[in-house]
């Protein structure tokens, strides 16, 4: 029955059964700090990953202190980005860190809509069984902070009157007609979902306001519209349907890229469509108006009031912001002070 069995089904169930025994595992560790009182030195474990025999000596007290396994229950609760950081702090932490572990629990979250089989299958065959490989390498949507797209354009001045004599109304005279131009500057706003969903704001507001409205908990006057995306290797298909009186679809596709190996922090906006849907199509499950639109054409509406318009403007890339950054992201500064900011 085995032979029937493709290699990467074996080896899958195998590492889900060694996964199921961690928890369980028996770690040699310190006893307890408070022995050190006594003059009993406790040896400490080599680091996770460490192919020498030789008794291993750590003089840190935090390691002579904490117990492997409460190291190990701290580094679980963290983040893939936190443990980035906390790699670099000694060279126990990044041995234990290269748990892979780790990276595979982060791993099968980060692409949870490709299912477990498959992200298997992926990892043998293109990364070579490395979980953090495959978390460095494989393109992914970030879900811990916002991607900003910053847009400016410049406006007209509206022609403003003066009236000379208050008192007598019937007779004015103009005193200037102000044409100034000034810029404008206003945001799009993106936050993914590991199941598949987004929420999309367009404002003028900066990203430290706007980042407490960009959840599902959100009220319609926040104008905070959820939609559904696809993420096939670098490329991000997603819509969201505008409710109202002429239901419109928005249709994104963006390019996923990063400017370091594995940071995923920019996106290229290459369409932004807006389309009329039918009210069979305006009616059915919000959760469905992806798989609607899937297969239209760019130039394609079901609802002849309102027409296929290709956006031309407002197509800057978008810029990841994570959410421990947008009090001190430079996306907050004034018009007068962005003019030299460039996405990258």
């Amino acid at each position: 029955m085995c032979s029937l069995l493709p290699d990467y089904a074996i080896k899958l169930a195998a590492e889900l059964e060694a996964s199921s025994r961690l928890r369980a595992a028996q770690y040699l560790v310190t006893k307890r700090p408070w022995l050190d009182l006594y003059g009993i030195n406790v040896r400490p474990v080599a680091p996770f990953g460490s192919l020498s025999s030789k008794p291993f000596v750590d003089t840190a007290l935090i390691h002579r202190t904490l117990p492997d396994e409460l190291l190990l229950e701290i580094f679980s609760k963290m983040t893939p980005y936190t443990l980035g950081r906390a790699a670099c702090v000694c060279r126990k932490w990044r041995y234990t860190i290269r748990n892979p572990v780790f990276w595979r629990n982060a791993c099968l979250r980060a692409w949870q809509l490709n299912g477990v089989v498959e992200n298997y299958k992926i990892l043998q065959s293109e990364y070579h069984g490395s979980w953090r490989k495959m978390w460095l390498l494989r393109p992914r949507l970030r879900t811990d902070g916002l991607y900003v797209s910053r847009n400016t354009y410049i406006r007209a001045g509206v022609a403003e009157w003066k009236i000379t004599n208050p008192v007598h109304i019937v007779c004015f005279s103009l005193i200037s007609v102000l044409l100034v131009p000034h810029s404008v500057c206003y945001f799009r706003y993106l936050r993914f979902y590991p199941s598949g969903r987004f929420l999309y704001k367009n404002s003028s507001a900066k990203v430290k306001d706007v980042v407490k409205y960009m959840n599902f908990r959100a009220s319609k006057a926040d104008c905070v519209f959820s939609g559904q995306y696809t993420l096939s290797e670098d490329k991000v298909e997603a819509a969201l349907l505008y409710p109202g009186l002429r239901p419109t679809v928005l249709r994104i596709r963006l390019r996923l890229r990063g400017t370091t190996e594995g940071a995923n922090n920019r996106m290229d906006l290459l369409s932004l469509v807006t389309s009329g849907v039918n009210d069979a199509e305006a009616s059915g499950p919000g959760e469905d108006i992806l798989g609607v639109v899937e297969r239209w054409q760019e130039d394609e509406t079901h609802n002849p009031d309102v027409p296929a318009i290709s956006h031309k403007r407002g197509l800057t890339p978008f810029v990841f912001v994570p959410f421990d950054e947008v009090e001190t992201s430079v996306l907050n500064l004034p018009v007068d002070k962005m003019d030299f900011f460039v996405p990258g």
